[in-house]
């Protein structure tokens, strides 16, 4: 598109759209990452953070009330991402909202143009800065799953027509391949794939022997049969550590992590813990390669280190957005 600047005709950039829903039904490599909605009302540093991403990844997660800690809206921020030119996939979670307040947010979402939904549970309250709050939990993700599904064939919550039309929500879920419930594992990820979504984000990932256990045992079954425009990728999560400090609190605070000693003896004897976590993190996204479809990159505050570190895992920048002429066209 060309745009008039001071009597100068200047090309701007077009976003492709539905990036990640096009990139994910061609078979690419997927790459993803998270950003933390700011605690005010302040969103500067957050748009900050996703602009060193925006030519890196296919699309950028906004977290909804992750740990149960209060933040802004996932669905305003991924609005404010939206506005800068940066693709969002919008987290959801049941913990706080119940079938109405679900449907609403989902309904004003796809006028939005924000159709990546990661369906959550959600964190325990009280695990959280509110423990006094109250759960709802009227749907799980599981549910959430059904319910789009319905809203995306123009039905609603109460199997009534929905008199405004269907919405077109690209749906995707949360997987945890080192559960120590390996049959609660496969049952909740079959039962996902049949819910309709359309890829998997997973949790933190240090033991990548899991990891290839879950792909050839479970995911391969499921769903290694798919063609490129059926697949459903799963995307590794890589976590950077910063330090063995940040290490030891990942073990202590976060259920189902278990990161091995020889990763926190590499950071404590490092002369530069961040650099050395840029390494772990770089050679984890290179093993993930060899497993899954993607990785799913969180650095907390720290995100415009994730450029650098999928540099150094040898994932280049994605296609470059197309400087499309408008000559012809009405402005």
């Amino acid at each position: 598109m060309n745009v008039a600047l001071n009597g100068q005709t200047e090309p701007i950039a077009i976003a492709p759209k539905h990036r990640l829903r096009t990139a994910i039904r061609s078979g690419e490599f997927i790459v993803t990452a998270e950003v933390m909605p700011p605690k005010g009302g302040d969103p500067s540093h957050m748009l900050e953070m996703a602009g060193h991403l925006k030519d890196w990844v296919h699309a950028v997660n906004v977290t909804d009330g992750s740990r149960a800690v209060l933040r802004m809206s996932a669905l305003c921020c991924s609005v404010l991402l939206k506005q800068a030119g940066i693709e969002p996939i919008c987290q959801m979670t049941g913990r706080d909202r119940n079938a109405i307040a679900l449907q609403a947010d989902l309904m004003g979402a796809h006028a939005l143009g924000l159709t990546n939904i990661l369906t959550l549970t959600g964190d325990p309250i009280k695990s959280g800065d509110h423990p006094k709050g109250k759960s709802v939990h009227e749907l799980d993700s599981i549910r959430m799953l059904r319910l789009i599904r319905q809203l995306n064939s123009g039905i609603d919550f109460n199997e009534k027509n929905m008199s405004d039309g269907p919405l077109d929500i690209f749906p995707g879920a949360a997987v945890d391949p080192q559960s120590r419930s390996w049959s609660g594992l496969q049952s909740r990820f079959e039962k996902k794939v049949a819910a309709g979504a359309q890829f998997f984000q997973s949790q933190l990932i240090s033991d990548f022997d899991k990891l290839e256990k879950f792909m050839d045992q479970i995911v391969g079954p499921c769903v290694g049969g798919a063609s490129p425009g059926e697949t459903r990728p799963i995307l590794a999560g890589i976590f950077l550590l910063k330090s063995a400090k940040n290490a030891a609190f990942i073990n202590r605070c976060v259920p189902g992590v278990d990161i091995p000693q020889h990763i926190i003896d590499r950071l404590e004897i490092a002369d530069d813990p961040l650099r050395e976590g840029m390494k772990i993190a770089a050679e984890q996204v290179q093993a993930a390669r060899q497993l899954c479809q993607g990785v799913h990159m969180m650095a907390v505050r720290r995100e415009d280190l994730i450029p650098e570190i999928l540099e150094m895992a040898g994932v280049e920048p994605q296609t470059p957005q197309k400087k499309i002429s408008l000559l012809s066209a009405a402005v």
